[in-house]
């Protein structure tokens, strides 16, 4: 493209990569996950053994 020919491409490609990474960084904090509530208590097995 002869209209773009001054600009620096190299320049224009990190000015994306940099607004790429930040939107990345942007999306990656603003979701708050709540954990899962975790069972500790393991099924108890009791058996009653009648020999």
């Amino acid at each position: 493209m002869p209209q773009m020919a001054p600009m620096n491409w190299l320049l224009l490609f990190i000015y994306f990569i940099a607004i790429f990474m930040m939107v990345n960084a942007l999306v990656y904090f603003s979701f708050l996950y709540t954990p899962k509530p975790l069972k500790n208590t393991k099924p108890v097995l009791k058996f009653n053994w009648k020999w």
